[in-house]
């Protein structure tokens, strides 16, 4: 009988790795809750017109990399590609607004999009995403990109880099975009395809191509610094100036523009040089005027997202060290030892202990090797002896010291047995 395996594009997270991805998603919240940002589950899939509208009809993601599908009710619904706008959505539907028009909120799952799989890009990737909504002063987006580079170096994540863009605003790029179409009229002899049309709907996404040829092309182009109004130029400014109050390095991209439509004014990524040529860990902006765009108050927003899979790639911690290590392991030697250590077992783990037991038939031996493959700190060994006599032996895996331990009253050896796992 023929194996079914995974869909290309689509990874499993096994036993092992996915303790590093707990650390990462612990470690995320924890700092997002000591800067007041707020949970929210949104769902997975979305009316496609909802992306359409948010991302932009002339993105790569809309025009060549979405899932959409026609479910039973002739609705188009796609698996969500990115979770902006589906926090968006959910802010202007639920009316959050009204309550709190500043809001700070997160969101932790799965996105899709049916791009070519490769090294740290797969069909079915996760993304932790932070949106700061209602917003305006230029401090939040220092503050966003300061959170991000405190949790990013709070994991360990080696050789990061900050580069920071201002898109201006559509007035700015109105004026950009006439001088930049000016300028690719003479090369097109030198653009690929995606370019090519890019120019016609949206000259700025040619500066997000990574077509090498296009990337030489751009040779001496203008770039939107050179065109920023007074009033997206001093935010940009400020914006700087309270990176520094912090210290926090970065250098200014004048070609980075993202790849979405939405961003204005303030532009963001950080790569690590540990990646090779896809090096980006997180990227996000500004995106005044998109929740009126989706139907909302005209409220300003600023956010970014952080690829779990190469994050936790980057990680210099073997997968190993984020295994719990096991605190008892109960060795039963006979029937009644197994009745024994079923029960203790379970009720330390009701209490709060990480223990684990081995099977009644198997020798000691077989059993104490168990135990140090689950870097056990404690070894409880019992059986059809040490219950007639009323005494255990606890071992203590790290000293192999080893001691008797009372199993008269069945509570006061779990008291004994927590303490001593706990350390007092």
């Amino acid at each position: 009988m023929e194996i079914i395996t995974a869909i290309k594009g689509f990874k499993d997270v096994l036993p092992g790795e996915a303790e590093k991805w707990q650390f990462v998603e612990a470690l995320a919240r924890e700092v997002f809750s000591n800067f007041e940002v707020h949970e929210i589950r949104v769902p997975i899939i979305e009316k496609t017109a909802l992306f359409k509208r948010g991302i932009g009809e002339t993105t790569d993601i809309v025009e060549k990399e979405m899932y959409a599908f026609t479910d039973r009710d002739g609705d188009v619904i796609s698996p969500r590609p990115e979770a902006t706008a589906s926090v968006l959505r959910a802010y202007i539907e639920h009316s959050l607004h009204q309550s709190e028009p500043a809001s700070k909120l997160y969101t932790i799952g799965p996105m899709f999009r049916r791009e070519r799989p490769q090294k740290g890009r797969l069909r079915q990737f996760h993304q932790i995403n932070v949106e700061y909504l209602g917003f305006s002063d230029p401090y939040i987006d220092a503050e966003l990109m300061l959170m991000l580079m405190h949790m990013l170096n709070s994991l360990g994540v080696p050789e990061l880099k900050l580069q920071i863009n201002s898109l201006g605003c559509p007035e700015c790029r109105g004026r950009f975009r006439d001088e930049i179409s000016n300028f690719l009229q003479g090369k097109t002899g030198e653009l690929c395809g995606d370019c090519l049309r890019r120019m016609e709907t949206n000259p700025l996404r040619v500066f997000d191509c990574k077509v090498e040829g296009c990337r030489e092309a751009l040779d001496g182009a203008p770039t939107i610094l050179d065109f920023l109004g007074e009033d997206c130029r001093t935010h940009f400014d400020v914006v700087r100036e309270y990176l520094d109050v912090f210290e926090i390095p970065f250098e200014v991209n004048p070609r980075m523009v993202r790849g979405l439509d939405y961003y204005v004014r303030t532009a963001f990524e950080v790569t690590s040089e540990s990646l090779g040529s896809q090096n980006a860990v997180a990227g996000g902006g500004r995106y005044d005027g998109l929740l009126k765009q989706l139907g909302g108050p005209d409220l300003p927003g600023i956010g970014f997202a952080i690829g779990m899979e190469r994050l936790v790639s980057l990680i210099p911690v073997p997968n190993a060290e984020f295994a719990k290590a096991v605190q008892l392991f109960i060795a039963p030697l006979g029937e009644t030892g197994k009745v024994w250590a079923f029960a203790l077992c379970n009720y330390l783990r009701m209490l709060g202990v990480k223990a684990d037991m081995g099977e009644g038939d198997k020798s000691l031996k077989s059993q104490m090797k168990r135990a140090n493959k689950l870097n056990s700190m404690y070894t409880l060994i019992i059986g059809d002896q040490e219950i007639k006599d009323g005494k255990a032996q606890i071992k203590n895996m790290e000293t192999g010291e080893q001691e008797p331990i009372g199993l008269e009253n069945f509570d006061q050896l779990a008291e004994d047995i927590i303490n001593k796992v706990s350390g007092r």
